[in-house]
């Protein structure tokens, strides 16, 4: 009797199950009129600190929360609650990314009712972030000058799913060699027309244009649910 194989995708079961509790996720937060955000980047590239200047410019405008996903530690979610907002920290426990059941357990912990603007810092990752989604409203990456001008080209599946793209530490452009008219070709090749935002997050440079656009975006969602 001729032997046969079974191929089982287990990948796509495992991502169709995560769209499906993302897509609960996204549904508990519109109903709560509570706008999520996920911060996505490399290790090091500052995301915590940008989003820490973040919070502290527009604290005084939305009710905020925060939620950290990191391997181990509490040490980014300590720094979102040096800021006054409630911070939940998810360890992962080796995990390279956020998924949606590790999100829908963050939510449970957090007073929705009482948010309007929840900040997600995923776990510092170019590649497993981009494939889980979280229900989030916007996707923003945070790229660096260290880093090199080459990302958008090595990762391309990251670029494609945001819907602004950061670049940190731009007052470091003297002491690197890093082409700003590539990089930006390379992300616009992947994301026409995405928002692009050069600053840094150390010295102030470029920070304006990104609270605007994220003040925009998120009046935007919850004028759409009055």
């Amino acid at each position: 009797m001729p032997v046969t194989t079974k191929t089982v995708p287990v990948v796509e079961n495992i991502l169709k199950a995560n769209d499906h509790l993302a897509q609960a996720n996204r549904d508990l937060l519109d109903r709560t009129d509570t706008v999520a955000v996920n911060f996505m980047a490399s290790p090091g590239a500052g995301k915590t600190t940008l989003i820490v200047r973040t919070i502290q410019a527009l604290k005084g405008q939305y009710r905020i929360a925060g939620v950290d996903g990191d391997i181990a530690t509490t040490l980014d979610a300590d720094r979102m609650a040096e800021t006054g907002v409630h911070a939940v920290q998810i360890n992962t426990g080796g995990a390279c990314h956020l998924d949606a059941v590790m999100l829908q357990n963050a939510l449970a912990q957090i007073d929705l009712e009482r948010t309007d603007l929840l900040i997600i810092e995923n776990v510092g990752n170019l590649i497993c972030p981009a494939s889980f989604q979280l229900g989030a409203h916007l996707n923003v990456l945070i790229a660096s000058v260290p880093e090199g001008d080459d990302k958008p080209y090595k990762y391309p599946t990251m670029y494609r799913g945001v819907q602004a793209v950061i670049l940190n530490k731009i007052d470091l452009l003297p002491h690197f060699d890093f082409d700003m008219d590539y990089f930006r070709r390379g992300v616009e090749a992947l994301n026409p027309g995405l928002s692009f935002f050069p600053l840094s997050a150390k010295t102030g440079e470029g920070l304006d244009a990104w609270f605007q656009w994220l003040i925009w975006q998120v009046d935007g969602f919850l004028d759409r649910k009055t």
